[in-house]
C-alpha cells in the first residue's frame, strides 16, 4: 500500500468522526459510558467477523501485553478522560483543550524516524487550531477558563495527550495487523461498561435509537479506527493531524444541514482558516 492511499484511508476516519454529533444527538439520554460500551461493542463485533470471514484466525490476537496497553490505553484513555473533562468543565472550554490531539500528532511526529517536521506543518496546525478556537468560542459565546474547573482542564489535556500519542506510536507498532484494532475495541467495551456501572444510571436506548446507536458503532467507533489505523501506521501522519481540524467544522455543517444548528461567520471563518492551514501544510511542506 502506498503513503498516498494509507493517507487517504485516514482520512476516511476524519469524515467518520465529523458524523459523531449528529448521530449521538439522536441517541437520546442514553449516557456517555453506557454509548460507549455499547457502540465499541459493535465497533469490535464488526472488526471482529471481518477479522475471521477473511479467514484470519483468532491467533492474530496473540499480541506482546505493550501492543495491547497502547491500544487499549489510547481507546478507553481518550474516552475516559475525555468524559470525566466534560463533567469538571464547561463543555467548550474542555472540547478546546481537547482538541490540541491534532497539533500534538503534528509536533510528535517529528520524533519518528523517517519522518521530518517542516515550519509549514507548524503553521497549517495552528490555522487549523485558530478555527476551531474560533468555531467553538462562537459556539460557547466566549471561553471562560475558571480556576474552579482545573481537574477538568487538566482531564482535557490528558486527553488530548493519550490520544496524540496513541496515535503517533502507532507507526512504532507498525507490523501489528489492523484487525487488532477489534480487540481493542471490544476491550474498550468492557472496561466502559465498568465504568457504566459504577458512574452512571441506565438509561438504555429506545425505538430508533438504537438505529442511531448501531449506526455509530459500525461507523464513526468502528470503521473510522481500523482506517485510522492504517493511516497513522503507513500514510503522512502530519497531513493526517493537519486534516483532522476538519472534524469540528464538516461537523457543524452536517447539524446545520440537519436544523440543528444556524450557518453563522464564525462558521465561515473557521472552515477559510481550517481549509487554509491544510493547503499550506500541503503545498508549501511539499515545496
Amino acid at each position: 500500500m502506498s503513503r498516498t492511499t494509507a493517507t487517504l484511508i485516514g482520512c476516511t476516519a476524519i469524515l467518520l468522526w465529523a458524523s459523531l454529533a449528529l448521530a449521538t444527538s439522536s441517541t437520546g439520554a442514553v449516557p456517555p459510558f453506557l454509548l460507549t460500551a455499547l457502540t465499541f461493542a459493535i465497533g469490535g463485533g464488526v472488526g471482529l467477523a471481518v477479522t475471521l470471514a477473511r479467514g484470519v484466525g483468532l491467533g492474530v490476537f496473540r499480541q506482546p501485553w505493550p501492543v495491547w496497553l497502547h491500544g487499549v490505553g489510547g481507546l478507553f484513555g481518550y474516552h475516559f478522560f475525555y468524559f470525566s473533562a466534560l463533567k469538571l468543565a464547561p463543555p467548550a472550554e474542555a472540547g478546546l483543550i481537547a482538541y490540541l490531539w491534532p497539533l500534538l500528532i503534528v509536533l510528535l511526529s517529528a520524533f519518528l524516524p523517517g519522518e521530518k517536521l517542516r515550519a509549514a506543518h507548524v503553521v497549517g496546525a495552528l490555522m487549523g487550531l485558530a478555527g476551531t478556537v474560533v468555531l467553538l468560542g462562537a459556539k460557547a459565546g466566549g471561553f471562560g477558563f475558571a480556576a474552579e474547573y482545573v481537574p477538568g482542564y487538566l482531564a482535557a489535556g490528558v486527553c488530548a495527550v493519550v490520544w496524540a500519542v496513541y496515535s503517533v506510536a502507532s507507526r512504532r507498532f507498525e507490523t501489528v495487523p489492523t484487525d487488532v484494532v477489534a480487540g481493542f475495541c471490544l476491550a474498550t467495551a468492557a472496561l466502559s461498561a465498568i465504568c457504566h456501572a459504577l458512574f452512571e444510571p441506565s438509561i438504555w436506548p429506545v425505538g430508533n435509537e438504537w438505529l442511531a446507536v448501531v449506526a455509530l458503532g459500525i461507523g464513526p467507533v468502528g470503521i473510522a479506527f481500523y482506517t485510522w489505523d492504517i493511516g497513522m501506521k503507513r500514510g503522512d501522519i502530519r497531513l493526517l493531524g493537519v486534516a483532522s481540524y476538519a472534524a469540528p467544522v464538516l461537523s457543524t455543517l452536517l447539524l446545520v444541514a440537519a436544523g440543528f444548528a444556524a450557518p453563522s461567520g464564525s462558521l465561515a471563518a473557521a472552515c477559510a482558516l481550517i481549509v487554509g492551514g491544510a493547503v499550506v501544510a500541503t503545498l508549501f511542506a511539499r515545496r
